[in-house]
């Protein structure tokens, strides 16, 4: 294979490296700025992967200020060219094109955007299928116009969750997605998200997603690697059933609640006010949502973004229905006189007593 040239090579190492750095830091233990520092990487791998393609095809990615047949004269920034950030590569490398692997990096811009200029929410859960994708895309464009040599695949491997137990901080990292100071970065993901078509949104160059499986393991067989994806279009008919058949059975077991009991307000009310023996009004819950923060404020510009053990959001209704678990949740605190006030900020009154 012919040398690459200089400037080609240091531009596929600085990627190479930025996106080794990427995964490094999204895979670190107790990494609080995880999503973040893995897109802005990710970002300057991609922007200089489409460099190296284009000095390799001679073609220069820098913004001109004059043009004529005899000479270019490029724009400066403290004395170096301008170079063309990754929206303007993905401008001149795709043209017209808009393919999924486009949208999941259009994507990361907007994000990145938003997270340089304000605190960065905790993500992780919500995007990682884009990330994961924003990964395997550049891996692929890296082999497809460099070769394998060039390839990730022997530095990287999958990441390790030591738990199926969801820890306190992330709980209440999750519950700070509903603080107005990351309703925007929030708003920006569901409404890019909403205006995918509906071959972009379930494409895996978009969004990868993937069910881990527990395969046991087989002496005779001991070299098998402990992870193997498998892409769907590889299944022959009889195992793309079965597969079919088990992803519905996962969406079945990841319902937060089996039977949440489509409760409005007012039946959340008149349970918890009989069960707990204590005057409990309208008022009364909606200081309790607010107090565990079980759902956003109304109108919020995110408004999914619940606790599914207590509510969920009724789209079609455009309201919220709470569960048995919720009742049970208030009657167990309120039945505390102290937390009682605590909360609520008023002495209980019991049921069938009028007030002085």
């Amino acid at each position: 294979m012919k040398r690459l040239p200089r400037d080609v090579k240091a531009c596929l190492e600085k990627a190479r490296e930025s996106a080794l750095l990427a995964v490094g830091c999204y895979n670190r233990p107790e990494t609080a700025f995880r999503s973040g520092a893995y897109i802005v990487l990710m970002v300057i791998a991609w922007t200089s992967l489409f460099h190296a393609v284009f000095l390799r095809d001679r073609v220069k990615p820098f913004y001109t200020r004059i043009r004529t047949k005899r000479y270019v004269r490029y724009k400066k920034v403290d004395g170096d060219k301008k170079a063309w950030e990754l929206k303007e590569c993905l401008r001149q490398f795709y043209k017209d094109e808009n393919p999924p692997a486009r949208r999941n990096l259009e994507f990361f811009i907007g994000l990145r955007n938003k997270i340089e200029h304000r605190n960065m929410p905790h993500l992780d859960d919500r995007i990682f299928g884009e990330c994961q994708a924003l990964l395997l895309n550049f891996e692929a464009l890296l082999s497809e116009e460099f070769g394998d040599q060039y390839a990730l695949n022997e530095s990287l491997t999958v990441s390790l969750q030591f738990s199926t137990v969801v820890p306190r901080k992330k709980l209440e990292a999750l519950r700070s997605l509903q603080s107005k100071s990351y309703s925007s970065v929030m708003d920006y993901v569901e409404r890019f998200r909403s205006g995918l078509s509906t071959d972009t949104e379930q494409s895996m160059e978009y969004s990868f997603r993937v069910f881990l499986i527990p395969k046991p393991a087989n002496r005779a067989k001991s070299s098998d690697a402990a992870v193997e994806f498998i892409k769907p279009e590889d299944l022959n008919d009889e195992l793309r059933s079965e597969y079919e058949r088990f992803v519905t059975l996962i969406k079945t077991r990841e319902t937060p609640v089996a039977h949440p009991g489509e409760m409005k307000p007012g039946d959340v009310v008149r349970k918890v006010e009989a069960k707990l023996g204590y005057r409990f009004r309208i008022n009364d819950h909606t200081v309790c949502w607010k107090f565990y923060q079980v759902r956003p404020a109304t109108n919020a510009t995110a408004p999914t973004i619940t606790n599914p053990r207590f509510c969920q959001y009724d789209k079609p209704h455009k309201d919220y229905i709470y569960t048995d678990e919720w009742v049970e949740f208030l009657v167990k605190n309120l039945s505390v006189p102290s937390t009682y006030v605590e909360i609520l900020g008023k002495e209980p009154h019991p049921i069938g007593i009028e007030e002085n």
